[in-house]
């Protein structure tokens, strides 16, 4: 891993959304976040299905019966963004609703944007 630390980027209310999670979720999905900013993986971080190469990875924490989401993008070289953290609230598998998944592909696109900002403000 690098000494390097990206800085994150949070998409629409995806900081408000982990903020309002059990303190040791958040905990957790910080020590996975601060790993991604540094250039690694936390060893719960598993590529979202259905984003195939696009850096998109999400974090599952299970506490005190429920089940918590993170959603990030290590796609950009210099930004990490948050898409989307959630509660789990479908009993029907642990697949991600469509909703959600609509929900993050559009958020990406807004990060695309943000990124391309980013980028010209802080050019070297």
């Amino acid at each position: 891993m690098s000494d390097d630390v990206k800085p994150v980027g949070w998409i629409a209310s995806s900081l408000k959304d982990l903020r309002a999670f059990p303190d040791e979720v958040m905990d957790e999905i910080g020590h996975a976040l601060y790993e991604a900013q540094r250039g690694g993986k936390h060893e719960a971080a598993k590529p979202l299905k259905g984003f195939k190469g696009a850096g998109v990875l999400e974090v599952v924490e299970n506490y005190d019966g429920d089940t918590y989401r993170a959603v990030y993008t290590v796609r950009f070289a210099e930004v990490i963004y948050v898409l989307h953290c959630f509660q789990k609230k479908s009993k029907s598998g642990i697949a991600t609703p469509k909703q959600d998944l609509d929900l993050i592909q559009a958020r990406l696109k807004t990060a695309e944007v943000e990124y391309e900002e980013w980028k010209k403000l802080n050019k070297k």
